[in-house]
């Protein structure tokens, strides 16, 4: 039986100093919550406040660059989810007066069941369209210059996109550069590689069906894709290019073949981790001076926290299931639910260091082919390059927030109870080591995939312009030299698991 012992007035004194330490609203816009566990060396709190109260007497002028954020959006796509519902979508243009409508493909799923009800909806409803099947799975910018060409002449009123994340992000380029037919294909891109400028307008109706279980891009204002010239992942990402609505049809995740649902689960799992782990919003600099301007990637938050760590749950149940076999639909359905949770957590927390590496890793791929796909050139598969990485990140994050990283290695199933918050890091890093392991046909790090050591420094190079998700990452030194060696180290580390 617990026993309640009354607190001493010492006791009760210094509760009510940390409470009001702790609920001292920390969107206040002279000073953060200055004991917050991202903060790793608190400053001696309440006396650090009356400072900061005391300096608002004086006329100090504001520097806006280094102001810390004081809100949080949230933005997703409309969502559809059931068994059979793509068959709608002809009905969800003609309700909206579309007139011409671009289909946006690849050359697989041109030929799987999806189209094939798209194709009869959109007839069936008398709407005209035409058919873009050549997405390249992880697009290039050549690629998706080749689609963007393709749908300017065609002047559609609204884009369907069917496939998976490389066909909606590319279809979501299609629409934004048809709305802005004289803009410069850098000016939206993600700075410092492009101009990073916002998409100032709404754009055309894109409806997404998702036909794999992973990247929740049917929810997201985000497109990634290869900048060649640079050897660099990037990509655009900005709410108004989010999908009107998602259509989530379980039926459409069953023709994925067990190495897809294994990489596309990878992602999902990566979503849920990074985003949950993300710094809070609240210290995310600088605060935009204009709301247009807000990312949509703003670091965790109270409703992102909600979708990822459910993502995350159920990511750990059923995709060993669903990978280890295809007709387990249940586990299907729900993975294809996971994705697009996930998808609304990250989509507006954001994602951190596995996914910033991971860009180089697919992108200076020294001829590694995944097992289970089904291409003439090499290919790291988008969810194994962001996993090969998680452990050696979550062993570096975990001192940022020992107690969210600790909820993460509950969620694989870890006994947390004794754990001391000094092990966090290494206790979730070593329960995804045992979850790549058993899900099986996972390489145990960045030599498996044909990296070697002389590498590194390219993969550091490629890892540092990713600027909109490393700003998101705990514990990573604003210092460049300083990030340089860190991200070397983290890269080391990833090596072998």
């Amino acid at each position: 039986m617990a026993v309640r012992i009354a607190p001493t007035r010492a006791v009760r004194a210094m509760n009510l100093l940390r409470t009001v330490q702790y609920t001292h609203p920390p969107s206040c816009p002279c000073h953060g919550n200055p004991s917050h566990h991202h903060h790793h060396q608190p400053s001696s709190g309440l006396l650090s406040h009356a400072k900061a109260n005391l300096q608002r007497n004086f006329a100090t002028p504001v520097d806006t660059s280094r102001q810390k954020e004081y809100a949080f959006e949230m933005a997703a796509s409309s969502i559809r989810f059931g068994p059979g519902v793509t068959k709608e979508v002809g009905m969800d243009f003609k309700n909206m007066g579309a007139k011409r409508v671009c289909v946006v493909t690849d050359s697989t799923v041109k030929d799987l069941n999806a189209m094939k009800q798209v194709v009869e909806g959109l007839t069936r409803e008398g709407v005209e369209f035409t058919v873009f099947d050549g997405c390249r799975v992880e697009p290039k910018d050549s690629s998706i210059k080749e689609a963007i060409n393709f749908a300017k002449p065609y002047q559609p009123d609204a884009f369907l996109a069917v496939g998976g994340g490389s066909v909606i992000d590319t279809a979501k380029l299609m629409n934004l550069y048809t709305c802005y037919p004289d803009a410069d294909f850098l000016d939206f891109v993600n700075a410092p590689l492009g101009k990073g400028l916002p998409i100032d307008k709404p754009l055309k109706p894109l409806i997404a069906v998702p036909t794999t279980a992973g990247t929740g891009s049917e929810t997201t204002g985000t497109a990634i894709f290869d900048l060649v010239s640079k050897r660099a992942k990037t990509g655009i990402a900005h709410r108004n290019l989010k999908p009107t609505l998602g259509v989530c049809d379980p039926l459409n995740t069953r023709t994925m073949p067990s190495a897809v649902h294994a990489s596309s689960g990878l992602d999902v799992l990566c979503h849920s981790l990074e985003s949950w782990t993300a710094i809070p919003y609240f210290e995310r600099i600088p605060r935009p001076t204009n709301p247009i301007n807000r990312p949509a990637y703003q670091g965790a938050n109270p409703i992102s926290d909600i979708f990822s760590l459910q993502a995350l749950r159920s990511t750990v149940k059923y995709l060993p299931r669903a990978v280890k076999d295809p007709e387990d639909h249940e586990a299907q359905s729900q993975m294809l639910l996971a994705a697009t949770l996930a998808g609304v957590g990250f989509g507006n927390a954001g994602v951190h260091l596995c996914h910033g590496m991971s860009y180089p890793i697919s992108g200076q791929n020294p001829g590694y082919k995944h097992a289970g796909y089904q291409v003439s050139s090499p290919i790291i598969p988008h969810g194994v390059s962001v996993a090969v990485s998680a452990p050696a990140v979550f062993r570096f994050t975990g001192p940022s927030n020992p107690e969210r990283h600790l909820q993460a290695a509950e969620a694989f199933g870890v006994d947390i109870s004794n754990i001391k918050k000094e092990s966090a890091g290494e206790v979730l890093a070593e329960a995804l080591e045992k979850f790549l392991a058993d899900l099986g046909d996972q390489p145990k790090g960045l030599k498996d995939l044909g990296f070697k050591r002389e590498h590194l420094d390219d993969l550091v190079e490629g890892t540092i312009p990713q600027k909109r998700v490393l700003m998101l990452a705990p514990g990573l030194a604003e210092e460049l030299n300083e990030e340089r060696q860190q991200l070397r180290n983290l890269f080391e580390d990833a090596m072998e698991h």
